[in-house]
């Protein structure tokens, strides 16, 4: 006889300066299930959430030292929380205000004086919303799980995809790219060659000297992985570095013969640290090169066509940057 799994007990942060409302509100979303813990000013809040991230934080507006305008900010502009829903608590009424709040990031309002069922509802509402979330993040983990167990298959590419996530997301973060960008960088760093879990051992680990019909099932991973992507909305970013990272900036790349800027700007990206990181690798059929020998070797290829030239160009001005830092 089967079990039913329990559910997860869901987590929210109550921060509010004063103790009787944040205390009232906890009381209240107690007797709904939740697990509820209060803090009253930004500092305690962010012990908190370190020690225990929410899935849920109800955020009161007005607070001695920093607001939780400022708080709001803060957290949505950090990676590591900016998925947590925010619900700004406040007795303003100005519109000036609420614009402000969404400016901060803020996913919902609540005003005062808190009415029982208007929390209930904006509580369960953002949660449903957290756990939607939360899963589309566990799809992810599972499908970066599988592009490091495509790389284990080979121990001469042992931190390739860790390295081509770092790699990727600095130069994108050194060319000024936004946060979304980034971070499809550095998922693409994993992601990018997740098709080849579809080639045979004994092709994929041959290396070289492929015959043509070995070539030409090695040819399809790009279009295999995103296939295996696509259906993650989240991933939408990071199918184009999937797809196009082995086009070639003279269009004699695959799998669609693009030509220069044709080729998606995080494709092209992606694409110039993998081969400066396979260069720098020791394989079975070649030795690994000293970082001055692969510059040379980019810079030479890129211009007879094979990669982004300007792109070659800041790769290499920013690790010379974090040499010289």
């Amino acid at each position: 006889m089967d079990v039913p799994s329990q559910r997860r007990v869901l987590h929210i942060l109550v921060v509010d300066d004063h103790v009787e409302n944040a205390l009232l509100m906890r009381q209240l979303l107690r007797t709904r299930g939740y697990s509820v813990q209060v803090a009253n000013n930004a500092a305690e809040a962010e012990e908190q959430i370190r020690a225990q991230p929410p899935d849920l934080i109800l955020l009161d507006v007005i607070m001695p030292g920093r607001s939780g305008f400022e708080l709001c900010r803060q957290l949505k502009n950090d990676r590591a929380t900016r998925l947590i829903p925010i619900v700004l608590i406040t007795g303003l009424t100005e519109r000036e205000d609420r614009v402000r709040g969404i400016e901060a990031g803020a996913d919902d309002f609540l005003n005062k004086p808190i009415y029982a069922e208007e929390l209930f509802a904006r509580a369960n509402s953002l949660l449903k919303l957290k756990e939607f979330t939360d899963e589309l993040e566990s799809a992810e983990d599972v499908l970066c799980t599988l592009g490091l167990s495509v790389e284990a298959r080979d121990p001469y590419t042992e931190g390739h995809c860790e390295r081509l996530a770092r790699y990727a997301s600095e130069l994108g973060r050194h060319l000024g790219l936004d946060v979304d960008a980034v971070t499809a960088l550095r998922r693409g760093g994993y992601l990018h060659d997740l098709g080849k879990i579809t080639v045979p051992d004994e092709i994929l680990k041959k290396g070289a000297n492929l015959t043509p019909e070995e070539w030409q099932v090695m040819r399809q991973h790009p279009m295999t992985g995103e296939a295996i992507c696509r259906p993650l909305k989240s991933l939408r970013a990071v199918l184009p570095i999937i797809r196009n990272h082995h086009e070639h900036f003279d269009g004699s790349g695959y799998p669609d013969g693009l030509r220069g800027q044709e080729i998606p700007l995080l494709a092209r990206i992606l694409q110039v640290v993998d081969v400066y990181d396979a260069l720098r690798t020791e394989r079975p059929y070649k030795a690994a090169l000293s970082h001055e020998k692969a510059e040379e070797m980019m810079v030479r290829e890129a211009d007879q066509g094979l990669w982004d030239p300007a792109l070659v160009e800041e790769f290499f001005s920013m690790l010379q940057k974090e040499k010289a830092a």
